[in-house]
């Protein structure tokens, strides 16, 4: 059995270097700065110059997961590419680039590495494109945040981009990156510990709240950090949806479409893992370390084994059920 983690980043200098000097550029880095905090910032820029090898090296690349035993990565670029401030022209190159670099990357060994593009999610009309774009350059899907600004992913005009992703079988990570609570966040690190897991858990829910789930009953949905908050605490919503008719714009109770989803075992604690993989069930949880970075985890396996999930259980996370899920050999 191959060991195959789903979540695993690269750093793609040609989309920075497109976006550089534009004018909604600082702007997006001050949003960003203001979520973060300064002690944060001052943490994160020297935390990800000492990985930059590990984004941007095949070689070393390989080298570390040969080190965590891992044979395959689905390698999806860093959040902070998405650029959802950008115009049409700017937004189109930035897809358009961080497609093609991201399938050479992976190029470089294919039997070990493969990976998912961009779409723009602040201009629908291009999402349908921008999908198959990805498509074509070899990549298995997409990898998308947990809104853009002014839109959720229940809003109407994604419908054309999750029919096409559901009839093409495309893999759609939904990763956050930034939380709408802002400066509630800024101190701590507040804004990645509580602000991706609840991001997480905001996205998935108007995805199965609004129906999408329903009507694209053949969505591919991968959810990094194993969907943040969203499958420990399920049993409340369940309840809204049983108790309040304005909760009723899905079919089913809001717990029924954990197991139409996937999720990547990225929880740091045992019990949440155990947790999660009885909610979702054990064919719907991946190996996800969050390659490289420092809210990762260097040992999946390790953490894997540390949930004490039946043997079974844990070979379908370690590598069956993403093989499963991407198609893979």
């Amino acid at each position: 059995m191959s060991v195959v983690d789903v979540h695993a980043h690269v750093v793609l200098p040609e989309v920075e270097a497109l976006v550089a000097g534009l004018p909604g550029l600082a702007g997006a880095k001050a949003l960003d700065a203001r979520r973060t905090g300064p002690e944060a910032l001052a943490v994160n820029g020297p935390m990800v110059a000492r990985r930059i090898p590990k984004l941007t090296d095949v070689s070393v690349r390989l080298a570390a997961m040969d080190a965590q035993g891992v044979d395959i990565q689905l390698v999806s670029p860093s959040p902070s590419h998405y650029h959802y401030w950008t115009d049409a022209d700017t937004a189109r190159r930035v897809w358009q680039t961080a497609n093609q670099t991201t399938a050479a990357h992976c190029a470089k060994a294919p039997d070990r590495l493969h990976g998912l593009g961009l779409v723009p999610l602040h201009q629908p009309g291009q999402l349908v494109e921008a999908l198959d774009d990805a498509l074509s350059a070899g990549l298995l899907g997409v990898e998308i945040s947990s809104h853009a600004p002014g839109r959720d992913l229940s809003d109407p005009g994604f419908e054309p981009f999750w029919a096409r992703a559901a009839e093409t079988g495309a893999v759609l990570f939904l990763h956050p990156f930034g939380c709408t609570l802002d400066e509630r966040l800024d101190r701590w690190y507040l804004s990645n510990t509580v602000g991706q897991p609840t991001e997480n858990a905001v996205a998935l829910s108007h995805l199965i709240f609004s129906g999408v789930l329903d009507r694209h009953p053949g969505l591919k949905v991968l959810a990094a950090h194993g969907g943040g908050y969203l499958p420990t605490h399920i049993g409340r919503s369940d309840h809204a949806w049983r108790a309040r008719p304005d909760t009723r714009g899905c079919a089913a109770e809001p717990s029924s479409y954990l197991r139409r989803l996937w999720f990547d075992s990225l929880v740091h604690d045992a019990a949440v893992l155990r947790h999660l993989v009885a909610a979702a069930g054990a064919d719907r949880v991946l190996l996800g370390s969050d390659f490289p970075f420092d809210m990762g985890t260097e040992d999946p396996l390790g953490a894997l084994r540390a949930a004490g999930l039946p043997e079974g259980d844990f070979e379908a996370v370690a590598g069956g059920n993403a093989a499963r899920l991407l198609a893979l050999n």
